[in-house]
C-alpha cells in the first residue's frame, strides 16, 4: 500500500519582506501565511517548524494508541507536544532537537508500562523515522 499526501507554499518577494502560503490537500490549512516574521520573529503565521511538530505530535500519539491496543490498552486521553528547536549552525539554521511530552491516562497500565509502550512509538511512528537525523527525546506523564 502505498499514501501519498501534498502539501503547497507560494511565496513572493524577498526574504525578509516576502510573504508565504501554505497549502495542504485536506485543506486544513488554505492559503495559511508564513513568512520571515513568523519564523523569527513570534509574528501571527506558522512556519515550518510548528508544522513539523503538529506532525510528530500527532503521528506519534497514533502510534501510541495502535501499541497500547496491541497491548491491551485503550486512552482514556492523551495529550502530546513537540518542541521543535531551530538553531544557528555553522552553515546556516538547522533543526537541532525535537522533544516530544506526552501526558495521559490509561485505564490499567502503570507509568513504566505506559513509558515503555510510549518509547516503543517514538522509535516506530512514521514521522520519526522520518526524523531520524534530529534528536528525539521524550517524557511521559500519568495524569
Amino acid at each position: 500500500m502505498q499514501i501519498n499526501r501534498t502539501a503547497s507554499a507560494h511565496w513572493t518577494g524577498g526574504l525578509k519582506d516576502g510573504k508565504g502560503l501554505i497549502s495542504t490537500q485536506s485543506g486544513a490549512l488554505k492559503d495559511y501565511p508564513y513568512g520571515f516574521a513568523s519564523r523569527f520573529e513570534g509574528i501571527p503565521g506558522t512556519n515550518p517548524e510548528e508544522l513539523i511538530g503538529a506532525a510528530h505530535a500527532g503521528c506519534f500519539t497514533m502510534a501510541l494508541s495502535l501499541i497500547l491496543g496491541e497491548a491491551g490498552f485503550t486512552a482514556e486521553h492523551m495529550e502530546t507536544s513537540a518542541k521543535v528547536t531551530l538553531e544557528s549552525v555553522e552553515g546556516g539554521f538547522a533543526i537541532t532537537a525535537i522533544h516530544l511530552s506526552l501526558s495521559g491516562r490509561i485505564p490499567g497500565a502503570d507509568e513504566a508500562t505506559f513509558t515503555e509502550l510510549a518509547n516503543k512509538a517514538k522509535a516506530g511512528c512514521p514521522v520519526s523515522k522520518a526524523l531520524a537525523s534530529v534528536p528525539i527525546t521524550l517524557d511521559v506523564k500519568v495524569v
